[in-house]
């Protein structure tokens, strides 16, 4: 797919940097490289945790009152307390296995797990930043690790509960933590900075650490947690008289290098504020509809210009085309028709929210768009369109059958950086990272 066409016959070259080069008409000199399939641009995951993936419907039992995102936190609290940094690298390892399976090539790993059990840091405090990172490394999935800044319990300036205690960072300290990752960095495996949230990191802190974090890298992706459930607007509101969005709206610092992740609870100039900015709404529907967040006005925002993209969160799926899938259907849901967010550029809802996704998860990323053009990254999902499933459908509706009448194993194969990490369905690592997996999973459930 070449923007919003479909166009057969296409040869495309990549250069050692990892980039595309070359797209043009296939040559019989191109004939015994072929890939029969449709050719899609890798879709980034701009929000992941992905220890959350070894908890993952486990969380799913009627509790004694009414059940939130506030006792599933509980939970996941007490499972936090458990982890290792062997747990980390393993469950890392595992989930982007997944991810680069289900056709995600990039992920941003929101990563908030930093000390000890005990709340003491580490010997080296990177321990469990590096797990995560040479676990995205070893799978071959691009990765933007967001260490995380947490330092309050609430509005207020609340102090942590002793539950946060492997979270919570001085300032200072994180910076240098920062800086650390950043020297580490390759091509593939880059560094941004995530303020977990409003509630969590007070408004002084996020001036400051966006200041000193600008001064390193300018154009380094910030993300942060915002307006994700209504309790947390009301709290807001409460002790400073303005929304969470409109509250870091007031600063001056939303620009095109933040992320907002879900933002489900906003009002439409704080919408127009968004758009104004710049910057990315993350949505995580399969999260936000486990959790019970709420629903988010994507078709307002698209058709104010606003950018957006998808993230598998807390891992209870990790498949885009279920996020996308539900991105629509939550809409339809509740607008009451079909094929809500729309376009002048294609009639094809499928082809719209798949391209739109990948666009705005790539500027997430800090990433240059994404598609099938010179200069992109060489990041490319292989769809098997001979399979039984795509019989049939016409070259136009390809996109539309892949995300709304997904089946299992369509994506064949998988290129990350001009390299095959998947082929026929299949990972060179794949039995020993599931492996590593099922022991960590054996130790931390028994």
């Amino acid at each position: 797919m070449i923007d919003s066409a479909i166009v057969r016959g296409v040869a495309v070259e990549v250069g050692e940097d990892g980039a595309i080069t070359g797209v043009g008409a296939a040559t019989a000199a191109d004939a015994g490289a072929v890939i029969p399939g449709l050719a899609l641009p890798g879709m980034p995951n701009l929000h992941s945790h992905a220890f959350q993936r070894a908890m993952a419907g486990t969380a799913e039992t009627a509790g004694s009152g009414a059940d939130s995102f506030w006792t599933w936190r509980d939970a996941m609290y007490r499972f936090v307390d458990r982890l290792t940094p062997d747990d980390v690298a393993a469950i890392g390892a595992y989930v982007y296995l997944e991810m680069l399976k289900a056709g995600y090539t990039s992920v941003a790993e929101f990563h908030y797990v930093h000390h000890e059990a005990d709340g003491q840091a580490y010997a080296d405090p990177a321990t469990l930043s590096l797990a995560l990172r040479e676990a995205a490394g070893s799978v071959g999935i691009r990765q933007l690790l967001l260490p995380s800044l947490y330092q309050t319990a609430g509005f207020g300036n609340l102090p942590p509960r002793h539950a946060q205690r492997r979270f919570v960072q001085a300032t200072d300290h994180f910076l240098r933590l920062y800086a650390r990752l950043c020297e580490l960095e390759t091509p593939g495996l880059t560094t941004g900075i995530a303020l977990h949230s409003l509630r969590a990191v007070p408004l002084s802190t996020v001036r400051e650490v966006v200041g000193a974090v600008t001064a390193i890298d300018p154009h380094g992706p910030i993300h942060v947690h915002i307006a994700e459930q209504r309790q947390e607007v009301v709290d807001c509101v409460s002790s400073t008289g303005r929304r969470p969005v409109e509250l870091l709206l007031d600063t001056g610092l939303l620009d095109d290098r933040w992320c907002l992740v879900h933002a489900t609870h906003v009002l439409g100039q704080e919408l127009e504020g968004i758009v104004r900015s710049g910057a990315v709404v993350g949505l995580c529907l399969t999260t936000e509809g486990n959790l019970g967040d709420g629903r988010f006005p994507l078709d307002e925002l698209h058709a104010a210009g606003g950018r957006f993209g998808i993230g598998s969160d807390s891992q209870v799926s990790v498949d885009p085309r279920e996020e996308l899938r539900l991105a629509e259907y939550n809409l339809r849901l509740w607008r009451e028709r079909r094929v809500v967010v729309r376009d002048p550029a294609t009639v094809h809802s499928g082809t719209l929210l798949y391209r739109a996704a990948a666009a705005g998860g790539a500027r997430a990323l800090g990433r240059p768009a994404g598609g099938l053009h010179v200069g992109a990254d060489a990041d490319i999902v292989v769809i098997d369109t001979h399979l039984p499933g795509f019989a049939g459908v016409a070259d136009e509706a390809l996109v539309d059958q892949f995300v709304f009448a997904p089946r299992p194993g369509v994506v064949r194969d998988v290129l990350v950086a001009g390299q095959w990490q998947i082929r026929a369905g299949r990972h060179a690592g794949e039995a020993s990272i599931e492996a590593a997996y099922v022991r960590s999973l054996d130790r931390l459930r028994a």
